[in-house]
């Protein structure tokens, strides 16, 4: 297993609810990047949640403003994401992803070098 373990992907009808955790192992930095990117079928790979390990600033997709939460549970070394009013089009393979911080935290996939194998979520209509 690897330093990221994603869990709580499925299948929900549109407007249902899904939380995903990510446990991650210990990292070796105090303060560092942490969240959530999806990728579509056949689409790429696009930042969702991202938070500041060690701040307070979090930065959230557009498509999933008011809907979606990202929280962590420091005890539990896990990252959560609450995800409420799913869409059809919030359908993709999830990723929980962790790098280093350079001053801020953006969707940038490059610099995150760790990464999850990933938990599918599929909304229906």
């Amino acid at each position: 297993q690897g330093p990221l373990a994603e869990s709580g992907g499925g299948s929900v009808q549109a407007g249902g609810s899904l939380r995903l955790s990510c446990v991650a192992s210990p990292y070796r930095e105090d303060r560092y990047c942490m969240g959530w990117f999806r990728q579509p079928p056949g689409k790429e790979r696009e930042g969702v949640a991202v938070a500041y390990i060690g701040g307070t600033s979090i930065l959230y997709a557009d498509s999933v403003k008011g809907r979606f939460t990202i929280s962590q549970d420091n005890a539990k070394n896990t990252l959560y994401l609450q995800m409420d009013s799913l869409k059809p089009d919030d359908t993709a393979m999830y990723y929980c992803a962790r790098g280093r911080w350079y001053g801020s935290c953006l969707f940038r996939p490059h610099e995150y070098d760790s990464w999850g194998q990933g938990t599918q979520v599929t909304v229906s209509s």
